[in-house]
């Protein structure tokens, strides 16, 4: 007499396969997650090392009137109606117990870029006249040559130049001649601060160590 052997669906040959294949899927599954967060944390890390410390000579605003981003915010009485006039960006390297002009740091009668690292730029929001001539609203470089009684005053129309080393007196747009002014006290950063004149005159001031220079800048009403 035969017998017919029949294996079911629920047989324990198959059960055994199918928990087999479901621990496989579940392995794959989890290293394929920790493998993605690896790589998520590992982009994440790599992404963190791109940031720059703080620079040397870190860089600044200065604004007409003066702080004037501030003040349209939390001191409005100060500006009253007046709007940004003049902005100048740039960097302020440090005295350091360093003689800073007439040496080797800022020589007298060369191009300087009035600052470290990038040229100092400046903003004017309506038309200007300097020494004399008129410059159009807009942004332009500005340079110095630096002597030890008085310094030239350059504004250019490149930007965005590392220094002075790409300067184009080409470009000029504008050029004064400004007296030195000495003070007591010594300035450790080079700063650039503006002051009102009078109701259409602005003051450039820049100062660093014990040297100072006054730019008058009349706004074009």
């Amino acid at each position: 007499m035969n017998h017919a052997i029949f294996l079911s669906n629920d047989s324990p040959l198959e059960a055994g396969s199918i928990r087999s294949q479901f621990t496989f899927s579940q392995t794959i599954m989890k290293s394929a997650f920790f493998l993605f967060s690896f790589l998520c944390l590992s982009v994440a890390a790599a992404n963190a090392q791109t940031f720059s410390g703080l620079d040397k000579s870190p860089m600044d605003m200065a604004y007409y009137p003066n702080d004037y981003a501030h003040d349209r915010k939390f001191a409005k009485e100060k500006i009253g109606t007046d709007k940004a006039m003049i902005r100048a960006t740039y960097c302020r390297p440090g005295k350091k117990d360093r003689e800073i002009f007439g040496t080797k740091l800022v020589p007298y009668g060369k191009v300087w870029r009035l600052g470290a690292d990038e040229a100092t730029e400046v903003k004017f929001y309506q038309d200007v006249m300097v020494g004399g001539k008129k410059i159009p609203a807009g942004t332009y470089s500005v340079y110095a040559i630096p002597t030890e009684k008085d310094w030239t005053m350059i504004f250019n129309s490149d930007l965005d130049q590392w220094g002075a080393y790409s300067y184009n007196e080409a470009l000029d747009v504008a050029r004064v001649t400004v007296p030195v002014q000495n003070m007591d006290t010594p300035v450790e950063n080079f700063s650039i601060r503006f002051a009102k004149q009078d109701a259409n005159t602005a003051l450039m001031n820049m100062g660093w160590d014990k040297t100072m220079v006054a730019v008058p800048i009349t706004i074009v009403r």
